[in-house]
């Protein structure tokens, strides 16, 4: 058994707090020093779909609704609907508040509010890559995007917002969870979209594919459409950081063109970050307040259209 104290973090803002953790040797230890935990909060190995737990049956439910629904021809309309970008107009922090509101049905690893878990993500990052701030506001703003549940913004259904996302308009593949249910997606039964290219062609760059709608593609039309001055990489990592058949299991590379290539490398890092530093450790908001709201300064207008 080891202890990790979490004092460590309080510089940043974090609570102190013990917690054991069994550690194994293969426990893998980020750039400096940020320990993956071996369990989520609810005493399972991350991203475990099948674990006997209480939201178990939830979360696969959920997917089975995503996979029906998600259809190229669905994702078209959702991107022009949204991509006027005419639903409200506030700035980076007011829309980080509003996720107060907001729980991830999606997610078996925490059941916090997504304010805890954009802090935790950031931090965590911000402490092993203390000069890389872009990527710092990229751990802050990454999930934005699921203010879409909110009424202000179409109160859109949890399985048009969360979730991993993945390609339509081709075929679906198998690597992505609970990869079942897509057979009663009309699309899988399409030969104009269940090939490996569908109606893409090879190293077309994913910025030409269509991603099951949700708060990634979302937040990436928000940050390019109110011209952030976030690198590239950034960009990349909002829109796919959800996108773990790429990332977790090296699907649809064929569609992928150079500069997916490197910017796949920072996604790499961020999702690290993204997925373990879920936990029940607080952030002390105030503290790392002023901080945030500097980098926004830096990167984002003060109004933006969402």
């Amino acid at each position: 058994m080891t202890i990790l104290i979490h004092e460590q973090y309080s510089e940043f803002g974090v609570e102190a707090e013990e917690t054991k953790v069994p550690i194994e040797e293969e426990e893998l230890v980020l750039d400096n020093g940020f320990v993956v935990p071996q369990i989520n909060s609810f005493g399972h190995t991350f991203r475990d779909y099948d674990a006997e737990s209480q939201r178990q049956e939830g979360v696969e439910n959920f997917y089975r609704t995503n996979h029906i629904n998600q259809t190229y021809d669905f994702v078209k309309k959702m991107r022009e609907e949204y991509g006027k970008l005419d639903r409200v107009e506030m700035s980076i922090w007011e829309c980080c508040e509003l996720l107060n509101e907001v729980v991830d049905e999606s997610d078996p690893d925490l059941d916090e509010p997504q304010i805890e878990h954009l802090l935790q993500t950031a931090e965590a990052i911000r402490k092993d890559y203390p000069t890389e701030d872009w990527l710092h506001l990229t751990g802050l703003i990454h999930d934005l995007g699921k203010v879409l549940l909110l009424p202000s913004f179409g109160e859109l259904p949890q399985w048009a917002v969360v979730g991993d996302t993945y390609p339509v308009g081709c075929a679906f593949d198998e690597s992505i969870v609970h990869h079942k249910h897509f057979e009663e997606n009309p699309d899988y039964s399409n030969p104009a979209y269940n090939t490996e290219y569908g109606v893409y062609s090879e190293v077309c760059g994913l910025n030409n594919i269509l991603m099951s709608w949700g708060h990634d593609d979302y937040m990436y039309l928000v940050a390019k459409e109110n011209k952030t001055t976030l690198p590239s990489a950034a960009l990349f990592i909002i829109r796919y950081h959800s996108f773990y058949a790429l990332h977790r299991s090296r699907a649809y590379k064929h569609l992928m063109n150079q500069e997916d290539v490197e910017n796949l490398k920072w996604l790499q890092i961020f999702n690290k970050y993204d997925l373990y530093s879920k936990s029940k450790v607080r952030v002390d908001v105030e503290k790392v307040k002023p901080y945030y709201l500097s980098l926004i300064e830096k990167y984002f207008p003060v109004k933006l259209k969402w």
